[in-house]
């Protein structure tokens, strides 16, 4: 019987055997389906007919309300198409690469002469929250204030698919920034995005769009470059390899998500009576499709548990979802890792891993290191 324990602290083992065994599994610690094989993962989340985000179940709509991320249709059309244009690769390539490498060179000035630090919420963290306050043209929020209200959101996103209570923590949360969102369409600067999203939807729907996007978008990227750093520090052949060819570093960057996506799962809900592989799922059913599994599915990925820097086909993988709900931000927080990334390697002189606080990727939903310590020499 697999625990959510296993599920949080180290899952593969547990998701190959039952891949193996059978794609589309009853998890009884998960109330629900698990699907494991890259081929079914795509089924579900092209097929929004038949498995929806749309459910009163949503975790993340219990604490925010409805969004883009939890309903489908001409609804997630209309949630969605006000944010989609900045979003897009060249609009991201010129909006943001001075801004976030800016941000970047101001984090690293903070550190690099410390020789140590703690990178997560030093470095990942700071830039995530700051470029997408930026991206939304939140105003007149300090970005320590961002990071909590982000946390706490995520904590009681965490609690509730734990299937504990939400506490009271994320909702305050979600009721400042509420308030902040109302303050910045109030300041009416043509340059926000929110001011703009706000011609297409009253305060309840801009401000849940918000909350997702800036969940979204620290969770992810804060993710994606934690955990890049973390495989390729726990590598030291990539990571030379790395330094000596940097035209690398994109592939390393899929090969990574591959490997561990931020987050590891997303929930669907069946709308109909349907079989998938050899499971008969029934309507209302929990379907949850693994990313993790998916990115490690043998049929795929050859030796698929290894960091292979020059793996032909890492992009491939499946860490920003799939279908209509695909993440928005994914070419941001591929910019933003590219350049913190690149940033770190150039700037902080033998980079390695910290012996005396060895670090570990965990996490049931959101999967990376709690902490990253790391030492480079002064």
């Amino acid at each position: 019987m697999i625990t959510l324990t296993q599920l949080a602290e180290n899952p593969h083992s547990h998701l190959a055997r039952l891949r193996d065994t059978a794609p589309v599994t009853w998890l009884p610690a998960l109330g629900g389906w698990v699907v494991t094989s890259r081929a079914l993962a795509l089924t579900v989340m092209r097929d929004a007919e038949t498995f929806t985000v749309d459910d009163p179940r949503f975790t993340t709509a219990q604490v925010t309300g409805a969004s883009m991320l939890s309903v489908d249709g001409p609804e997630h059309t209309r949630h969605r198409e006000p944010f989609t244009d900045r979003f897009r690769p060249g609009a991201v390539r010129d909006s943001f690469a001075d801004s976030t490498q800016h941000e970047t060179d101001r984090l690293l000035d903070g550190i690099e002469g410390r020789g140590t630090a703690e990178l997560r919420r030093e470095f990942a963290g700071p830039l995530a929250a700051t470029v997408m306050a930026q991206a939304l043209g939140l105003e007149g929020v300090p970005v320590p204030r961002v990071l909590a209200w982000y946390e706490a959101i995520v904590r009681s996103v965490h609690e509730l698919t734990e299937g504990r209570p939400a506490g009271t923590e994320g909702p305050a949360a979600y009721a400042a920034l509420r308030e902040a969102v109302a303050g910045t369409v109030d300041a009416g600067s043509p340059h926000s995005l929110l001011v703009t999203a706000a011609r297409s939807l009253e305060l309840p729907d801009l401000s849940a769009n918000a909350a997702i996007l800036l969940f979204g978008g620290i969770e992810t990227t804060e993710g994606m470059i934690t955990n890049l750093l973390f495989h390729l520090l726990h590598a030291p052949r990539q990571l030379s390899e790395l330094r000596a060819e940097p035209d690398l570093l994109d592939n390393a960057i899929e090969e990574s998500l591959r490997l561990e996506p931020a987050a590891a799962v997303v929930d669907r809900y069946a709308t109909r009576d349907v079989r998938l592989a050899d499971a008969d799922i029934h309507t209302g059913d929990l379907v949850t499709v693994s990313l993790a599994a998916a990115g490690r599915d043998p049929a795929v990925f050859p030796d698929p548990d290894r960091f292979d820097l020059r793996r032909p086909n890492s992009r491939q993988q499946l860490a920003f979802a799939h279908g209509p709900h695909y993440c928005l931000g994914a070419h941001l927080a591929r910019l933003e890792t590219r350049i913190a990334l690149r940033s770190c390697l150039d700037r902080l002189d033998g980079l390695r891993a910290d012996p005396d606080r060895p670090a570990a990727v965990r996490g049931l939903v959101f999967r990376k290191p709690a902490d990253l310590w790391v030492r480079w020499d002064r």
